[in-house]
């Protein structure tokens, strides 16, 4: 899992726990939209499940 994935913010934060928005700005997405390459790790992995319902996880080829 040394690869690079692409994470986009496709639901809003409004309204969300505030646990959900740390992670959502740990991982650099502050609106809607938004996309970040990120490092494949396990605690990237980690944090976009936690957020799995407000993101779209892509792999780059």
């Amino acid at each position: 899992m040394a690869g690079r994935i692409l994470i986009t913010l496709v639901r809003s934060m409004h309204g969300r726990p505030e646990k959900h928005r740390r992670v959502l700005r740990g991982m650099g997405l502050t609106k809607m939209h938004k996309t970040v390459e990120l490092e494949d790790t396990p605690a990237i992995r980690g944090m976009a499940n936690k957020v799995s319902h407000l993101v779209r996880v892509e792999e780059k080829a």
